[in-house]
C-alpha cells in the first residue's frame, strides 16, 4: 500500500506541476484531465486512484491558504521565486500535514516529500522541503497557537 501511495504522490506531483505550468485565464486547464493522463500509464500499478484525485483536488482547492501558510515558513524564499517543482512537492506535504492527518500521519507527509525532492528537485531540494514541513509540522500542526492563528 504505501509503494501504492507514493507512485499516487508522484502522480499528483505531475499532475499539480502541469497544471501550474500550463493554465492560465486565458487558457485554462482542465485538471481532470490531466489526472487521468497522467494516471493512465500508472493504471495496472495504482489501486487507490480516489487519494491521487483527493490529493490533487485538494491541493488545488487550498492553494492560496496553502501559499499563504508557506510563505512565513521560509521568508528568505519568496514562493513565486521557490522552484515550481519544490513549490508543488511543499504544496502537497503541507495539505496533508494540514487536511488528511487522519489518514496520514505527520512523519509519512514529510518523509514523502522529502523523498519527492530527492527524486525531483534539484541538490538541495530535499533539505529545503524537509525544513520547511518541519517547521510547519512543529507550528502550524503541534502548537497551531503559534505564528498563524486563522482556521486550518
Amino acid at each position: 500500500m504505501a509503494s501504492n501511495r507514493h507512485l499516487g504522490r508522484i502522480v499528483a506531483l505531475q499532475s499539480l506541476y502541469e497544471y501550474e505550468f500550463r493554465h492560465t485565464p486565458e487558457t485554462p486547464v482542465d485538471l481532470a484531465e490531466v489526472v487521468e493522463r497522467n494516471m493512465e500509464r500508472y493504471k495496472d500499478d495504482i489501486d487507490d486512484t480516489e487519494f491521487v484525485d483527493l490529493l490533487v483536488r485538494g491541493v488545488i482547492e487550498q492553494m492560496l491558504t496553502l501559499d499563504e501558510k508557506l510563505q512565513p515558513l521560509a521568508p528568505d524564499w519568496p514562493l513565486a521565486q521557490v522552484a515550481r517543482i519544490d513549490r508543488n512537492i511543499l504544496r502537497i506535504g503541507l495539505y496533508e500535514l494540514l487536511y488528511r492527518s487522519d489518514d496520514v500521519p505527520p512523519r509519512v507527509a514529510i518523509n514523502e516529500a522529502v523523498e519527492l525532492a530527492k527524486s525531483f528537485g534539484s541538490d538541495n531540494s530535499s533539505k529545503f522541503i524537509n525544513g520547511v514541513l518541519g517547521t510547519a509540522y512543529r507550528t502550524l500542526v503541534e502548537d497551531p497557537t503559534h505564528g498563524d492563528t486563522s482556521e486550518v
